[in-house]
């Protein structure tokens, strides 16, 4: 077991999920990533793990309903019957914004 991630491979993760790092949080993070992820690798070394002995809510031989082809509804009603719309486009609120960090 490795005691710490390259810096580059943690710069990876950093960027994947789009965190700005310090120096000293890279040199901290190396460390405690690396620790996450022995923990993590752990659970590949558990004897007698098995897929067929887990339990679930639901049969895995599930049919599902088949998919059917509808009618397709009038844009015209569609748009009148949104709360809000501009012209042909129907006005929703943002969920996601646009971060300056990012």
């Amino acid at each position: 077991m490795e005691e710490k991630l390259t810096r580059e491979e943690l710069l990876h993760v950093a960027n994947l999920a789009r965190i700005k790092l310090t120096e000293e949080e890279i040199e901290k993070y190396r460390v405690q990533l690396r620790k996450l992820l022995d923990d993590v690798e752990k659970i590949n070394e558990v004897e007698g793990y098995d897929d067929d002995i887990l339990i679930a809510c639901w049969d895995q031989n599930t049919e599902l309903r088949k998919d059917e082809e509808g009618s397709m509804l009038d844009p015209k009603q569609v748009i009148e019957n949104a709360p809000r719309h501009a012209g042909n486009y129907i006005e929703v609120p943002v969920v996601i914004g646009e971060s300056e960090g990012a």
